[in-house]
């Protein structure tokens, strides 16, 4: 896998993320798409995706996140997702667990919120989004085809809380958290 092969792939995961977007009724929020994540098995991949998109951005974060380091591309020209753009890119080396599929796995969406833990930031969803509260009861009683996941993911020197609600289905992912990414990274420093 490499950077054109993921530049061919991206239309459909793309049409596939919008879908599910609209599925989850977050579409109808406004919310600002953050970043899109990668999934690669190798190191060798990684490495490589590493310098071929460092020719299409900039590396602005190399952080340790659970053991591992997970990079940040911030690109010169934005990924278009639907009607947002999409201006950085998550490649995380790998880790020893297995992906079925490598390539685009999940994209970002800011729900801005003063939430400083995953119970209240889901409180805060559902608010505005009442029908996700059947979907996360659903994944919590083990039916339905979305899984949910609830984390506080957190870089070695992060110093905001940006508690994650994620939403999977069909081997993609949508993500919600309170801040973007940037101001993350800019927190670090």
């Amino acid at each position: 896998m490499n950077y054109q092969h993921l530049q061919h792939s991206w239309p459909n995961f793309s049409e596939r993320i919008t879908a599910f977007v609209k599925q989850l009724g977050l579409d109808n929020l406004s919310l600002q798409a953050d970043h899109a994540a990668l999934r690669v098995n190798h190191h060798h991949t990684a490495q490589l995706l590493a310098d071929e998109f460092s020719q299409y951005g900039e590396i602005i974060s190399n952080n340790m996140i659970n053991g591992r380091p997970i990079l940040i591309i911030k690109l010169t020209e934005p990924l278009v997702l639907g009607n947002m753009q999409i201006n950085c890119v998550e490649l995380p080396f790998p880790s020893d667990k297995a992906y079925p599929v490598e390539g685009w796995e999940h994209i970002e969406l800011v729900f801005p919120s003063q939430a400083q833990t995953c119970e209240a930031l889901v409180a805060e969803l559902i608010e505005q989004a009442p029908q996700l509260a059947n979907i996360i009861e659903n994944a919590q009683a083990g039916i339905g085809e979305v899984k949910v996941k609830q984390s506080s993911p957190k870089g070695d020197n992060e110093r905001l809380a940006n508690p994650t609600i994620a939403f999977k289905a069909h081997g993609i992912c949508v993500k919600v958290h309170p801040h973007d990414i940037q101001t993350i990274i800019a927190s670090e420093q």
